[in-house]
């Protein structure tokens, strides 16, 4: 009876840190996004063709491709089908990948899933207000998250800040 009495005590303070971890965690979770659903027919007429194939149908731009990669003024990154803001300027890097990157994301406003068109499986992700694909997340990012988001230029539009 000590023995199972001594072990429940012993898992219950190690799961303490944990459960506090996760009530810490829920007070600080961003409001929930209200979704966006259309029709493709109302995408396409929202849409250029590159942004329907990237955004709508999972595509890929080109690498080098987009004009965001040069950009360095201060603002935020929008999706570019429904101008929820994903990034700030000041979590993007030069990755030398040819596509927009960033180390982290506005907390809420992608959501993840795992994808398996390349047979191995990445982590694609998607605007969490109209489920726009964006791009895909991998592990070789810089500090503090070593998380690279890697971006679709044309699934983003650039707004500078004000002033």
């Amino acid at each position: 009876m000590k023995r199972r009495l001594f072990l429940a005590a012993l898992f219950g303070s190690a799961a303490a840190p944990l459960v506090r971890s996760v009530e810490q965690s829920t007070e600080a979770l961003p409001l929930k996004i209200e979704k966006i659903h259309r029709s493709d027919e109302e995408w396409r007429k929202l849409l250029t063709p590159e942004q329907f194939r990237v955004l709508r149908d999972d595509g890929t731009e080109s690498a080098g491709s987009s004009p965001l990669n040069d950009e360095k003024r201060k603002g935020e990154y929008v999706c570019a089908g429904c101008e929820l803001p994903l990034f700030t300027s000041d979590m993007k890097y030069d990755s030398g990948t040819g596509w927009p990157s960033f180390f982290t994301t506005i907390p809420g406003h992608v959501e993840t899933k795992l994808d398996f068109r390349m047979i191995l499986p990445r982590t694609e992700y998607h605007c969490a207000r109209c489920g726009g694909h964006q791009g895909h997340v991998f592990d070789d990012g810089p500090p503090p998250s070593g998380k690279r988001w890697c971006n679709n230029g044309v699934a983003l539009k650039f707004v500078p800040a004000a002033g």
